[in-house]
């Protein structure tokens, strides 16, 4: 069993929110709450997606990019099976956000990142295109897994604003590089899916500090670091999801 917490809020700056969110079949698309909402998935022959993706602020569409994406991956979230069928799930991703961009002038050039979590019986396959995050939370701090597609931090710059790869963002077919890895499921694991609204005010190296005042509950955990998100000026759309193999 999988238990997977999920809060999905507009931050203190943005008027809108562009990230969404997908666990198994249900998606959080253009919502904003102060409360994770929590989903139980069995393990065994069906995958388990798990997705967050953030629609680029500035540009048109970027709500719309990433609900398509999320929803998107999770209407074939039980296809899954492998870093294969991720990939190509990946790439059709990337021709529908194109496309509708192209069917209507007003949203040219929209575009979304996305990072994810597929679960199966004993693997976990971890993927993202941009800078939305993946992590394993473990005893010595969180593991970032994911890649971030951005150029390199300068000497003390925490963080860049330019990304490199995304799912849309133009008209035109480009190569698409996707970050895919494989891990072994393990029982009690705890992985955490966020965008940069959570990552760039909440440095990781924070966050346990913060995850041991939650102690073992994952809905308190995922408040615990939206509030400090929101306590350091919520400048961007805050969007996570905490993923907890269950022991039994």
């Amino acid at each position: 069993m999988v238990a997977v917490s999920v809060l999905s809020h507009t931050g203190v700056v943005r008027r809108r929110n562009e990230d969404s969110a997908a666990a198994g079949p249900w998606t959080l698309c253009a919502t904003s709450a102060d409360s994770p909402q929590t989903f139980y998935f069995p393990l065994g022959d069906t995958p388990v997606p798990v997705v967050v993706a953030d629609g680029l602020g500035g540009h048109p569409g970027g709500d719309l990019a990433s609900a398509l994406v999320v929803s998107q991956l999770a209407h074939i979230g039980t296809e899954l099976k492998d870093e294969t069928a991720i990939e190509e799930a990946l790439l059709d991703c990337d021709a529908a956000v194109r496309e509708a961009g192209a069917a209507d002038p007003a949203l040219t050039g929209m575009g979304t990142t996305v990072a994810g979590l597929v679960l199966t019986a004993d693997a976990v396959l971890v993927f993202n295109v941009g800078d939305s995050r993946g992590y394993e939370l473990t005893a010595t701090g969180p593991r970032q897994l994911t890649v971030d597609d951005s150029p390199p931090l300068e000497p003390g710059q925490r963080t860049t604003h330019l990304i490199t790869s995304i799912l849309g963002g133009t008209v035109e077919h480009h190569a698409l590089d996707a970050h895919l890895r494989r891990l072994p499921l393990r029982p009690g694991a705890r992985y955490l899916l966020c965008t940069d609204g959570l990552s760039d005010p909440v440095p990781p190296e924070e966050w346990p500090d913060l995850l041991a005042e939650a102690e073992d509950d994952d809905q308190h955990a995922v408040v615990e670091l939206w509030r400090a998100a929101i306590r350091a000026g919520g400048p961007d759309n805050i969007t996570l999801a905490l993923v907890h193999v269950l022991e039994d």
